[in-house]
């Protein structure tokens, strides 16, 4: 994903315009869906996805082939989320999440609901340092340097931060019955 994306925006900063759209494909669910942990609102997500592409063109940061534009575009959604949720203070019910299963059969398709329910409710109820951790590694795949990178902390700190999420995370599971056979 990130050469592909890199490329499409050194034909953007070339003056190719179907380069950016092709940066925008690339990139605008998953940022979404990141700017969606910290906000937990669809529309501000989306908002942030775009102010995300905004800043990166307004800066125009030369990047070469070594760079990682995956981890400048999250380093961007983060600080913008987090600037949203500094102006708009406010809760939502977990009530309101729905998750999206796959086709199955009832009973299994009630099965991972309840489940994802379940890892969803312990993953709200980590510190938000834990919560930023485990999501970027295990829901976004980035190793645990580019973390480091993208939460400006240091690799011991991350490898720390990294372990406690997952021994809390493993805890509270537990505590609601799932095994680690059962993720």
């Amino acid at each position: 994903m990130s050469d592909k994306g890199l490329s499409s925006y050194l034909q953007y900063l070339s003056g190719d315009e179907v380069g950016l759209e092709a940066l925008v494909r690339t990139y605008s669910d998953a940022l979404i869906r990141y700017a969606y942990c910290y906000v937990q609102d669809a529309a501000a997500a989306e908002d942030i996805m775009e102010d995300t592409i905004v800043t990166l063109i307004m800066k125009r940061k030369r990047m070469d082939s070594g760079d990682k534009l995956h981890g400048y575009l999250y380093k961007i959604a983060r600080n913008r989320s987090i600037d949203y949720l500094r102006k708009h203070r406010r809760m939502i019910p977990l009530e309101d999440v729905q998750n999206t299963l796959t086709a199955g059969d009832l009973e299994t398709e009630h099965f991972r609901r309840a489940r994802n329910e379940t890892v969803y409710i312990c993953m709200q109820s980590l510190p938000e340092q834990y919560r930023e951790i485990l999501h970027l590694c295990y829901f976004e795949g980035f190793s645990l340097p580019e973390a480091a990178q993208i939460l400006s902390r240091s690799m011991k700190q991350i490898y720390n931060l990294h372990t406690r999420a997952k021994g809390a995370l493993k805890d509270l599971l537990i505590k609601e019955g799932i095994c680690h056979e059962e993720l």
